[in-house]
């Protein structure tokens, strides 16, 4: 019978889970709060105290280690696990925690036992782990046995390559592994950076260094990962590599839950795979692929201080040290603590300054305070590095331009603007901003709404790029031409202040008063504390309420409008 009969990993992964009654004291609910904002420590806080009332509630047990998994501490998780499966719930994150907790400890007899018994987290976890125990029990031939089995299954066939050959490379056996990597086995399969990683290692262990390098070559051609970089160099100054891919069952078993977890990005809540990523890090704390991951996700979950601490425990002496310092700095700056991300910015880039990203974080962290001179260095330095501009450079000039353009030095901004033209054409927001300064220069109409037009068919959903070709059509006098596109930009944007004030001056151009009023109020009904008075003044609008928009504009030196009922 197949194991799975679906080719995605969460329906590979699900199992039933029972219905259980929920607790109502004041703590479970604090602790459910909690868990609902990701907030880890206080629902682990919340759920203890809670099941210092009712020690052996399975909610709150179930809850309370799935917390503790949130902040990686296992040996807090381990023992609510047991403790779950003792009072008779079936629970699939228990048994996630369990058969984690059993490989750290090398406790493969055991495991096979829990396993034997019932212990399940899904159909593909629990077979890669019953080959992963054999082989830390000594049975090399049903751990391979094990491997063959989920490679005879439609749908997750690579899985159980992938591990079979670290298995192999982890008890010496270069050759099989290398076959099985390089296709030679007859099944063929698709290398992940890891598997890149692995395979690399085995080649230089059998002596085949400039096939590694050509293997390394092809693969950076689309990737600069750091670790291939620093293998590389390895390679090339004579180095052998050793393998460490996966050192030991305990390894392996480590990657059973980062390649799952792999898989589950995208397709399963990123609390849940979070769960996967923690119990990496716990049996193999030195897996830099897993570290990164769950930072990464934490990230994503708003915990900016988890996951900090994440990318604090990258080793200076690790060839993605600085990638996770830039993942560390944008935590910092996500959770509005901006100082100190440039800080560790300026550090990183004294000690990795020549590598281009480092000095366009920098330049970016600069450029988001509205810091714009201090930007510019770092910017130029990162294009100096960058050499010859490739087409995803495109952002480093659109960055350097936005940041000429607020320091009011256009000249420089247009050259910008246009070299990111030149390296992506059709680019839409650099069409639009570009097409938008004209716009408010009044300077090379025709070429800002053929820029903004070419903008809105890359983005005709983008309600921005929408309201400027409406506004550029008010600004050239096509007033009726520009209704339609600004009553679109509005669908799009409709709480706007920009957007409704832009509709307002639109409809009172084609004599629409009674609408452009409403547009206006509505306008000023959304300018809150954080609306920039540069982009919408609400005194302003007040004035066109009073007197009318022709008024306005006459006190401000500006001819008035004149009604249009068609393109003026």
């Amino acid at each position: 019978m197949p194991l799975i009969r679906t080719l995605t990993i969460a329906a590979a992964l699900a199992v039933a889970s029972p219905v259980l009654a929920e607790p109502a004291s004041g703590s479970y609910l604090a602790a459910r709060s909690a868990m609902i904002a990701h907030d880890y420590e206080e629902a682990a806080q919340q759920f203890s105290r809670a099941l210092v009332r009712d020690g052996r509630n399975p909610v709150l047990l179930e809850n309370g280690l799935t917390a503790y998994i949130g902040l990686g501490d296992l040996d807090r998780a381990a023992p609510l696990a047991r403790r779950l499966t003792e009072v008779g719930a079936s629970s699939q994150i228990a048994a996630l925690v369990l058969a984690g907790d059993a490989a750290a400890r090398g406790n493969w007899d055991g495991l096979l036992a829990d396993l034997d018994a019932g212990m399940t987290v899904g159909p593909l976890f629990d077979s890669l782990l019953k080959a992963w125990a054999e082989l830390g029990a000594g049975r090399m031939g049903e751990a391979l046995a094990g491997f063959d089995a989920v490679t005879g299954n439609q749908g997750v066939e690579a899985f159980g390559l992938y591990h079979k050959a670290l298995a192999l490379g982890s008890v010496g056996d270069f050759e099989g592994a290398a076959d099985i990597f390089s296709g030679e086995s007859g099944t063929t399969i698709r290398l992940t950076p890891r598997g890149i990683i692995a395979y690399v290692q085995i080649l230089s262990q059998l002596e085949q260094p400039q096939v590694a390098i050509d293997l390394l070559d092809a693969t950076l051609g689309a990737t600069l990962n750091p670790q291939l970089v620093a293998m590389k160099a390895a390679l090339e100054s004579g180095e052998t590599l050793p393998f460490d891919a996966v050192r030991t069952p305990a390894d392996g078993v480590a990657e059973i839950y980062h390649s799952i977890g792999g898989a589950l990005r995208g397709e399963a809540q990123e609390a849940y795979t979070l769960l996967y990523t923690r119990m990496a890090l716990a049996i193999r704390p030195d897996h830099i692929d897993a570290l990164l991951a769950t930072a990464e996700i934490l990230e994503s979950l708003d915990q900016y201080d988890l996951a900090t601490e994440v990318y604090d425990t990258v080793p200076r002496t690790s060839p993605v040290y600085y990638a996770a310092e830039l993942g560390r700095a944008a935590a910092l700056r996500r959770s509005d603590r901006s100082d100190a991300a440039i800080e560790v910015l300026k550090q990183l880039s004294e000690s990795h300054g020549d590598i281009p990203s480092v000095q366009i974080a920098l330049a970016d962290a600069y450029r988001q305070i509205e810091n714009f001179e201090a930007s510019l260095a770092p910017y130029a330095r990162a294009l100096e590095l960058i050499g010859e501009p490739q087409e995803q450079h495109w952002i480093v000039y659109f960055a350097r331009g936005i940041a000429h353009e607020r320091l009011d030095r256009w000249g420089d901004a247009e050259a910008d603007f246009r070299a990111a033209l030149d390296l992506r054409p059709e680019q839409p927001q650099v069409l639009n901003y570009l097409g938008y300064s004209f716009l408010e220069m009044n300077e090379n109409l025709d070429e800002a709404l053929d820029l903004i037009d070419r903008a809105v068919t890359q983005r005709p959903d983008s309600g921005y790029i929408v309201d400027s070709l409406g506004w550029g059509l008010y600004r050239v006098g096509r007033y009726a031409e520009a209704v339609g596109h600004m009553e679109r930009a509005v669908e799009l944007l409709p709480v706007d202040p920009i957007v409704n004030d832009h509709l307002g001056d639109v409809y009172w151009a084609v004599g629409r008063e009674r609408e452009a009023e409403f547009q206006w109020h509505r306008a000023l009904s959304f300018i809150t504390d954080d609306t920039d008075p540069d982009d919408v003044e609400a005194g302003r609008i007040r004035r066109k309420l009073e007197v009318g928009l022709d008024v306005v504009l006459v006190e401000e030196g500006e001819p008035p409008l004149k009604f249009a009922n068609d393109d003026g």
